[in-house]
């Protein structure tokens, strides 16, 4: 997966370069010209809103991979305040504070494949934009699971030393988060190196044998820490292993699990992995992250935030919990009810 692409929107100079930057991406992954003209209005209509009423706005961009081969534009939209009273009024068919081009929330909306807010009075707001050459249908039906993702690199560094992959079919999922040891190139060089293995077609899929084949590979490089786990969905079990300081957690309204990673660093010093088998019910939360993000994080169940979509979660986290001056990975899976 390529580094998510970050503009930062302070003013409104910045907002072009938003919308260029979205338009080339989506150019790149091929989407149509309708979809690109829609690509456009919805980055307009958030960077705008950035510039005009938030603190510390930013843009992320990233593609990921769609049903059936295609591939979608995610947009997501942070600030750090100061909040919307009422997100409904905003939602609000044609509303706008701003007279912006997409004439409100509401385009936006209606303009996504997927959509999804949060908004905290002096916390901030997170708005999550998903488009693509695919029917809004056929997005929500494919999946077991439902995920998003956020990582960035350190500041002022051009690289993420972070990496992560997953990987849906219909009878499992796999996760990874890998990181490298320290920031820049080196430790994006050697977190790319456990991406590419996890690509191989015969990347074995047990975690644990997963990363015994993958810490010779790493040698050559700095080395970093690794956590991947598998859910095969028939039996409800995650196969968890893990070496260094990536966490991971399960998680519902009301309980939280830890996961057990062992310590070391492939491609330096690793132990025999032990993996760990967990139960992962419908409607619990994975929650997986590298050490940019702080470990005593919360999600604030009175707030609603457990039932917004993963990508919202995962980016709110970041924004709360984030370190400031590392890498930061976090990836959140929802696994929702079986479909029949």
């Amino acid at each position: 997966m390529p580094d998510q692409t970050v503009v930062h929107v302070t003013e409104a100079s910045q907002v072009g370069e938003a919308r260029r930057t979205a338009v080339r991406m989506a150019e790149a992954a091929g989407l149509g010209e309708t979809a690109r003209g829609n690509v456009a209005i919805i980055v307009t209509e958030l960077a705008n809103n950035l510039a005009r009423y938030a603190r510390e706005g930013r843009v992320l961009l990233q593609t990921l991979p769609g049903p059936g081969g295609g591939a979608i534009i995610e947009i997501i939209t942070l600030d750090r305040g100061p909040g919307m009273p009422d997100v409904g009024r905003c939602m609000t068919d044609g509303y706008s504070t701003g007279g912006t081009p997409g004439n409100g929330l509401g385009a936006v909306r209606r303009l996504s494949h997927e959509f999804d807010i949060d908004s905290t009075i002096g916390a901030g707001t997170v708005i999550l934009s998903r488009i693509g050459n695919v029917s809004k249908t056929s997005g929500a039906a494919r999946q077991n699971f439902q995920w998003g993702t956020i990582s960035l690199p350190a500041p002022r560094e051009t690289v993420c030393g972070d990496t992560w992959r997953i990987e849906e079919t219909e009878a499992e999922i796999r996760v990874m988060i890998a990181d490298g040891l320290g920031h820049g190139p080196l430790a994006h060089e050697a977190a790319e190196t456990a991406g590419k293995a996890f690509d191989q077609p015969d990347s074995h899929r047990e975690p644990a044998m997963f990363l015994e084949r993958t810490h010779p590979k790493l040698t050559a490089t700095r080395g970093a820490a690794i956590a991947i786990g598998r859910c095969v969905i028939q039996s409800s079990v995650f196969t968890y292993a893990g070496v260094g300081n990536i966490a991971g957690t399960l998680l519902n309204n009301s309980e939280r699990r830890g996961l057990v990673s062992q310590n070391g660093t492939l491609g330096a010093q690793m132990r025999t992995v032990r993996p760990n088998d967990y139960q992962w019910p419908t409607g619990w939360l994975l929650v997986m992250h590298s050490d940019g993000m702080q470990s005593r994080w919360t999600i604030n169940h009175q707030s609603g935030l457990f039932s917004r979509h993963p990508a919202v979660i995962a980016a709110v986290l970041a924004r709360d919990f984030g370190r400031g001056p590392d890498d930061l990975t976090v990836v959140v899976i929802r696994r929702l009810e079986t479909q029949a």
